[in-house]
């Protein structure tokens, strides 16, 4: 799943979007915690569902879980919401 992570977190960037890859050694639940408290406005889970549809799990900072999303949707999602702040 890393490679995986690395390569939505590429395209990510290119798109000017800020990008931090959690690979720690963790439960899943701590590391959604962790971003949660941290006030991360989105997570990215990946495992291996994910890698096997070619998708992403997206989670919203106060929403909660939006699904499962394909990169270029999650991409078109969050550069419509950088505009809308500006």
């Amino acid at each position: 799943e890393i490679p995986y992570a690395e390569q939505a977190a590429e395209r990510l960037k290119k798109s000017g979007m800020r990008v931090e890859i959690d690979s720690r050694d963790e439960k899943l639940g701590a590391k959604i915690r962790a971003a949660e408290c941290q006030k991360i406005p989105y997570m990215l889970v990946i495992g291996k569902k994910e890698v096997e549809g070619d998708t992403v799990s997206v989670r919203h900072h106060g929403r909660g879980d939006l699904g499962g999303m394909k990169m270029d949707d999650l991409i078109a999602l969050l550069e419509k919401e950088v505009v809308s702040h500006f």
